[in-house]
């Protein structure tokens, strides 16, 4: 029998690296039937029909749909991947400059404004969340990439929907460029993660079955040519680990605060005037008849947004030129993550990947259901986070205080608390302040008030 894998949030503008990813591993997972959901029609008509069209020329025969219907989208689904944006790029920006407003950093995930982000975001995949509960499969799974992963993963799991999964490419991505720098393959690469989603870290990465951690942090390259760019080797050594990107906005954050007012705009700003000019110039097209145009239009923009990844924060531009081939293989990115998951499923084959799951000990020091990011085992039995019972000082305590915020967050979310919701934002490192937890909060409240109701 075949699998139905649907994707919520299908007209993003990075439809088309999921479509490739998904098409590509289709039959080898018996996957027959891909659906693509969105509620905004213009990009789901622009970015999920280019989707649509790389699905094509990968596989003719493929069943692959566009549909604004939820309902219909989540029927007798398997597999379901969420990736959504509630309030579309605009209300990022007001995330972000709110939090900036106050002197703090407003990065949509780490920073305060994740917390706004989630308001949005939460009760609406509660309301997905529903539909696949009563549509879907009754083995569904549900692989969340909408940010913040990491509050919002941990939500859902505390509102009883304990058949999702958070997933990031971070932790892949960073692999993917150590993996380029010295010629090995993703396949030949382990590592063991520990952490929080946006706030990991490796404490072993092994090529080919061979340790590689004290290498890799004496490699002068990797601080130039890796995801490891943003820091210097000498904190990597202090810490005695590799770290996600996103540790940047902990370990420099007065930096990046002043980068980001320097900067002509925020990432918000440039990612939604991005989006803009591309929808513009991409919707006087017919991605079906003019594929190759629209490929041209993409590649020029979304070049130009990958190249600016983290510059404004970092000061730090990428080098890697982005060029999308339709026929290329890839590693999958967050697709990925959620296919080889299916793969272990499918196949009998145990495999090990990374994933925000809940803690259930894994890393001492961090409570059962705390919603942790790490290195798992997944198999048809399940899936088992890897055991971290010495994790370093340092690492721990920020997961603590980050963890202690995400807990706040979670009930401030499904309680609709003020109350809950400052204490989140006033524990959490990038805040840790009781008077701008409380501006935050009724500032928050009020930029979301068309999307949430009921806040007490």
């Amino acid at each position: 029998m075949g699998i139905k894998l649907t994707v919520i949030g299908g007209g993003g503008v990075r439809s088309m690296f999921l479509a490739r990813s998904l098409v590509n591993q289709a039959k080898e997972l018996k996957i027959d039937k891909i659906v693509f959901m969105d509620n905004n029609e213009t990009k789901l008509g622009i970015f999920g029909e280019m989707a649509r069209q790389v699905a094509k020329r990968i596989n003719p025969n493929i069943d692959f749909e566009l549909t604004a219907d939820p309902v219909e989208a989540v029927r007798d689904a398997d597999f379901v991947i969420t990736t959504i944006r509630v309030g579309e790029d605009d209300k990022r920006v007001d995330d972000e400059r709110i939090a900036l407003s106050y002197g703090l950093l407003g990065q949509e995930t780490t920073g305060a404004a994740g917390f706004s982000f989630a308001m949005r975001s939460v009760p609406q995949l509660a309301k997905y969340c529903e539909l696949i509960r009563t549509y879907s499969r009754p083995h569904v799974k549900v692989f969340n990439f909408t940010n913040p992963a990491g509050v919002v993963s941990q939500t859902l799991r505390d509102m009883g929907y304990d058949f999702t999964y958070g997933i990031c490419d971070a932790p892949s991505g960073l692999l993917r460029s150590l993996g380029q720098l010295y010629g090995v393959a993703p396949e030949d690469i382990q590592a063991e993660c520990y952490g929080l989603n946006h706030l990991s870290f490796f404490n072993s990465i092994c090529f080919h079955g061979k340790e590689m951690l004290e290498t890799l942090m004496e490699d002068d390259r990797i601080y130039t040519e890796t995801d490891m760019r943003f820091f210097t080797k000498d904190l990597t050594k202090d810490m005695g680990c590799l770290l996600n990107e996103y540790l940047y906005y902990y370990f420099y954050r007065e930096k990046a605060i002043e980068n980001i007012l320097k900067a002509e705009n925020t990432r918000g700003e440039l990612i939604r005037d991005v989006n803009r000019h591309m929808i513009e110039e991409l919707s006087g097209l017919n991605p079906e008849t003019d594929f190759e145009k629209c490929l041209k239009i993409y590649e020029h923009w979304h070049g130009y947004r990958s190249e600016m990844y983290m510059k404004n924060e970092t000061g730090i531009p990428r080098k890697e030129k982005f060029h999308f081939d339709v026929f290329e293989k890839d590693d999958g990115g967050y697709a990925g993550v959620a296919l080889n998951y299916i793969r272990a499923l499918q196949t009998g084959k145990p495999v090990e990947m990374i994933l925000c799951v809940p803690n259930k000990g894994a890393i001492k020091g961090l409570e059962e259901e705390d919603v942790v990011e790490i290195t798992c085992h997944v198999s048809e039995k399940g899936c088992v986070p890897h055991s971290f019972p010495s994790p370093g000082r340092i690492p721990l305590e920020l997961c603590k205080r980050v963890k202690e915020y995400e807990r706040y967050a979670s009930e401030a979310i499904r309680q609709k608390s003020r109350e809950a919701a400052v204490k989140s934002l006033f524990v959490h490192p990038l805040v840790n302040s009781w008077s701008l937890a409380e501006k935050l909060t009724e500032e928050y409240i009020l930029s979301n008030q068309d999307y949430i109701e009921g806040w007490n």
